[in-house]
């Protein structure tokens, strides 16, 4: 038995590729949907409170016997600036006034990091999710040796070689490389330090040659052909998360479906949340273009101004001012079930090999 079979098995699949769990974007059907066919689905629950968490996951487990990944957001506890915020709300005034709407008058701290609180903790101990996954950073040390305790399987991303061995040194069981090209939030542990900006085959490739865990490749991943290079890399697995966003599980909007169909640029932009995520262009990043990054106010705190933005231009039906995060491979966005995609991805995988 390879390493790599051995690691598929460990994560409870047939087939090496994982469903990305897009916070805002993936739910239980999808999640059921693609483990069902023996791949992993996922579901990102970073954005949910713990009690939500529960409800996601009963309901997962209600649609599937077979293994899923839930995904959590490790995130540093903000470091509020008053000022910052107070010229961050000034400065999106007259947006706000187009809408015929008001900011808010202060910023809040909107989602709380699996490490601030062991309440998340309870839930995963509590249902047992065979996989669970971490962004942005990872859990705590007890909150870790718990996990391992209950014989869970333990993933986080890394956007370095540095962030790849904190995760090997953590006791976590895979390493998901996540390249530039990733749409949505980069997962950079520290969002002040410097990016070296690693496209993904580079990475996998210098993290399965100097990591002992298994790599899971992302970013900017489409088609089968895409896997293929990924495992010709040295990915035991490849993760996709803009190919699941037009499948009718998913529950991107109308708007966002749209956008996602045009194609065209992808963005990264720090604007729209407080940290650098990959978007698809539109008026909320050609907006924020040339705003320093030193001005934008810490993750989660400037998302709740961009949640209320969006909110106030969706009421009077502009719909370009979502978080409509994508990879750089949009382009080769299809709509299709996500069973029918899973097996499409399988069938030109094997052409590719």
């Amino acid at each position: 038995m390879t390493d790599t079979q051995a690691f598929l098995d460990r994560l409870g699949i047939t087939l090496p590729l994982i469903q990305a769990p897009m916070a805002g974007v993936s739910t239980p059907q999808l999640a059921a949907a693609v483990s069902n066919c023996g791949a992993l689905g996922s579901i990102g629950v970073g954005a949910s409170q713990p009690d939500a968490v529960r409800a996601q996951i009963q309901e997962v487990q209600s649609l599937t016997t077979s293994a899923f990944n839930v995904n959590f957001f490790c995130h540093q506890t903000p470091l509020r600036d008053d000022m910052k915020e107070k010229l961050w709300i000034d400065r999106s005034q007259p947006l706000f006034e187009r809408m015929d709407a008001n900011p808010p008058a202060e910023l809040s701290e909107i989602y709380t990091s699996f490490r601030d609180t062991d309440a998340f903790l309870e839930v995963v101990l509590d249902l047992r999710p065979s996989v669970v996954s971490f962004h942005f950073g990872l859990p705590k040390p007890h909150q870790m040796e718990a996990m391992r305790a209950a014989g869970l399987t333990l993933l986080a991303s890394a956007t370095s070689l540095d962030e790849a061995r904190q995760i090997e040194a953590s006791g976590c069981h895979g390493i998901t490389a996540q390249g530039w090209e990733a749409g949505g939030h980069r997962g950079i542990f520290d969002p002040q330090a410097a990016d070296a900006r690693t496209p993904a085959m580079d990475l996998v490739a210098d993290l399965a040659r100097r990591t002992s865990l298994p790599v899971i490749a992302a970013g900017g991943l489409m088609t089968g052909g895409d896997i293929a290079s990924a495992l010709a890399a040295g990915a035991a697995a490849a993760q996709l998360g803009t190919a699941f966003i037009g499948c009718p599980e998913s529950v991107a909007d109308t708007a966002y479906r749209e956008r996602l169909a045009l194609g065209g640029e992808t963005v990264m932009t720090a604007a729209i949340s407080g940290r650098p995520a990959r978007c698809l262009s539109n008026a909320f990043t050609e907006w924020a273009g040339d705003i320093p990054a030193g001005e934008i106010p810490a993750y989660p705190c400037a998302y709740d101004l961009g949640k209320a933005l969006n909110a106030a231009a969706k009421a009077q039906g502009v719909t370009t001012f979502g978080a409509q995060w994508a990879g750089a491979g949009a382009d080769q966005a299809r709509t299709l079930p996500a069973q029918e995609l899973v097996h499409a991805l399988m069938t030109e995988l094997e052409a590719a090999i």
